[in-house]
């Protein structure tokens, strides 16, 4: 247990600094915008140097916008994930205040890929692991719950109001880079997590009754038991079949490793749930 919250926390510190990296290398020299508080965080921080007096950083402003989102997150997605989660954005914060805003490359296109492949780097691996970076993930999460609806339009209507204030102030240039930024760091996400917002488990396994324990003790859902039959062996066996949400899925991997390294799991995309779906 010790080792896996070592792993989980290097993981997280590491996603932490390529976020940070990606911001201060790319995005902020070549003023093209992130997605979610992270983006809201940046585009306060710009407007506020240039049409006031006050100068607050980004990093500053990241965490004390993260703030009320960990409130919320603590009471209603869970402790586990919102610490490591709000771990990640303070790591972010002060990863963004270490390291210098330097300017790599004076090509925009070349700031809004690299930008977008190295940040989705950062927020891939911290959700791989079983956390996020904070924010827009965590208010989606509460949304999703409340109306059980996918996360993705409350991201996009977000981003979308990020794009087209960065437009009005900077110029439509701007806006359209970061568009691409968008897209380059959503493919990579996609690549190393999951896009789906709910995904199906089927594990075949041998030792059902434990891996129910297991999975009930962690994890607030519902399973529902298959008989299945191997064609070539003719073995009985145990179907599993239950419905997770992207977050849950690190902590269902671990489960099913701890229990019976042997088990056969098909994780497939969820489309929609219709009846109950524990919400809180």
């Amino acid at each position: 247990m010790l080792r896996l919250q070592t792993q989980k926390i290097i993981i997280v510190v590491a996603g932490a600094f390529l976020n940070a990296l990606g911001m201060n290398l790319f995005l902020i020299p070549a003023n093209i915008y992130s997605s979610g508080v992270a983006g809201i965080a940046q585009l306060l921080s710009k407007v506020l140097s240039d049409h006031t007096p006050i100068h607050v950083s980004m990093g500053f402003l990241l965490l004390l916008l993260n703030i009320p989102v960990a409130i919320l997150g603590w009471m209603k997605v869970g402790r586990s994930f919102t610490v490591y989660s709000f771990l990640s954005v303070a790591l972010s914060s002060l990863f963004l205040e270490i390291i210098p805003v330097k300017q790599v490359s004076h090509d925009i296109l070349l700031n809004a890929v690299f930008g977008g492949v190295i940040v989705a780097a950062g927020v891939g691996i911290t959700l791989k692991w079983g956390a996020s970076t904070g924010g827009l993930d965590i208010i989606a999460m509460v949304l999703s719950r409340l109306k059980d609806k996918p996360i993705g339009p409350y991201m996009f209507v977000l981003n979308s109001i990020i794009i087209v204030t960065a437009g009005f102030l900077y110029g439509a240039e701007k806006a359209l880079y970061t568009l691409v930024f968008l897209y380059t760091s959503t493919r990579v996400v996609d690549a190393i997590h999951t896009r789906h917002a709910k995904l199906t488990a089927f594990i075949i396994t041998k030792k059902a009754d434990e891996m129910k324990k297991a999975i009930h003790a962690k994890l607030v859902r519902g399973i529902t038991m298959i008989q299945g039959k191997g064609a070539f062996t003719n073995e009985t066996r145990e179907i599993m079949m239950i419905v997770i949400t992207r977050y849950e899925l690190f902590d269902l991997e671990r489960i099913i490793k701890e229990v019976d390294p042997n088990a056969f799991t098909n994780i497939i995309q969820t489309t929609g749930v219709y009846g109950f779906f524990r919400r809180e």
